[in-house]
């Protein structure tokens, strides 16, 4: 091999090493966020409710990288997947967990089916979405520390509802690499009011949630308030589900409601330990 040709070589090694290093990085990843953010696979609907969900902040606060392994739980709809999934389709690893479909439960076939045509409605970006079960509790779809980076937003209430919160937290902490991060984000309930543990006004106590959550062995590194929402006063009748999207009074002071927007949220990112 000739000196030029040899150089040659060891330069393109040298660029292929930058490369693949610097999808680790905060600028890497911020470009290919607003790619996936500002995509034709979103719904106007969808980017209605950027102003409220916050993707790009939130995700740069979990530590989102192009070239993590990333799990959410229970991404049903595909909001978020939307996002995710393009930005780390080429170098990393997207997994939805999804809840299992069972014998005589339509909701749970219906759910998957639903979410299932979101992914074959854009190939070209959600083709490497890898569907598993997620079943608290119950046999573990997703391999023991496996994943960099475990997502889940506005669920632990449903999983309090169910009394299955610790068993779906430990869940997480298993699918978790040594240092792995968990970015929980959850209607924030108010501090004043003591917590239902059925969670039936679909609000979380801030405290009681990171208690829970460090009770499964996560330790918690930061909080932020980029989905906060002072507006809302989290007392009404019907619980969250009042506030937008789900206007649960219908016309009743719905002006009121759409003002408010929707719920205030904690956002907590947890390490679990090396």
């Amino acid at each position: 091999m000739g000196v030029r040709n040899g150089t040659a070589l060891a330069a393109a090694a040298i660029l292929s090493l930058t490369g693949c290093s610097s999808l680790g990085t905060r600028a890497a990843v911020t470009t290919r966020l607003d790619q996936a953010i500002a995509g034709t696979q979103r719904t106007e609907a969808e980017r209605a409710r950027d102003v409220y969900r916050h993707p790009r902040d939130t995700l740069l606060f979990f530590g989102l990288r192009a070239n993590l392994d990333v799990v959410e739980v229970l991404p049903i709809g595909g909001w978020y997947t939307k996002v995710i999934a393009p930005t780390v389709r080429n170098h990393g690893r997207y997994i939805a967990a999804m809840p299992p479909v069972t014998a005589g439960n339509a909701n749970s076939e219906n759910s998957r089916q639903a979410y299932m045509a979101i992914l074959a409605a854009t190939p070209d970006m959600l083709d490497r979405v890898q569907v598993v079960d997620f079943d608290p509790g119950k046999k573990p779809t997703v391999a023991d520390g496996s994943a960099d980076l475990v997502l889940t937003f506005r669920n632990i209430h449903n999983w309090m509802a169910a009394e299955r919160a610790e068993a779906a937290f430990r869940d997480m902490y298993r699918m978790l690499k040594p240092g792995g991060i968990l970015g929980v984000v959850e209607h924030r309930g108010n501090e004043a009011v003591p917590q239902d543990p059925r969670a039936r006004s679909g609000y979380v106590n801030q405290t009681y949630a990171i208690k829970l959550i460090e009770s499964v062995g996560f330790r918690l590194v930061a909080s932020s308030e980029v989905n906060a929402n002072p507006r809302d006063t989290k007392d009404y009748s019907g619980g969250v589900w009042t506030l937008p999207p789900v206007l649960r009074e219908g016309e009743k002071d719905r002006a009121k409601y759409v003002a408010i927007g929707e719920s205030d949220r904690f956002t907590l990112k947890f390490v679990k330990p090396r």
